[in-house]
């Protein structure tokens, strides 16, 4: 039997900012460097982002402490 992946939630910018512990100008600044995961934008105005890969780049900070 084959279990499917569990597809990944996308999150607003708030619970990005309570899981990373950075303010949304630093996430943004990240991202223009290419050190942070990329948005997504579902469609009007709205960013989200995948909580898988928040929660990877989260490890790898750990990890690098």
């Amino acid at each position: 039997m084959t279990v499917a992946p569990q597809p990944t939630r996308l999150l607003p910018m708030e619970d990005i900012e309570d899981m990373t512990g950075l303010s949304r100008r630093m996430i943004y600044r990240l991202i223009a460097d290419g050190r942070f995961p990329k948005q997504y934008k579902p469609g009007g105005w709205s960013s989200r982002w995948s909580e898988a890969e928040v929660r990877d780049w989260v490890e790898q900070q750990r990890g690098a402490a």
